[in-house]
């Protein structure tokens, strides 16, 4: 069976080209323009085994889209990585006190993607 990954990102080229490169790794794909949709699909039962986020988005940005993900039921061990060209500190440090899994820079190859997930995804 394969995973669901949830990617939550404001730029439809990202959320192309990620939805691309996890679907040829045999992903299945969710996508949300920002936080607010993100929410929605996840409270009307989308249940992804990772989550892919930005952090500077509109409506409701990454880190704000965390901590209202980690307090919905059964998402509080789900994997949560921040894909974003944010490397503040400070931002790094919030998000993972929020319950971010990991945190990557963009761009990111499809293969430093790739490894990274299979290290936070469990029979990914």
């Amino acid at each position: 069976m394969s995973k669901t990954i949830l990617v939550v990102d404001d730029s439809a080229t990202m959320v192309m080209s990620l939805k691309g490169s996890l679907e040829i790794a045999g992903f299945k794909v969710e996508t949300a323009n920002d936080g607010v949709q993100a929410i929605t699909k996840l409270q009307a039962g989308v249940k992804p085994d990772l989550i892919i986020t930005d952090i500077n988005m509109p409506n409701m940005g990454g880190i704000d889209f965390i901590r209202n993900a980690r307090a919905l039921p059964g998402l509080r061990f789900i994997p949560i990585l921040a894909l974003t060209t944010e490397s503040q500190q400070e931002k790094r440090d919030e998000a993972k006190k929020l319950g971010a899994t990991g945190w990557l820079l963009k761009p990111v190859s499809g293969a430093d993607l790739l490894k990274v997930i299979k290290q936070v995804l469990p029979g990914a």
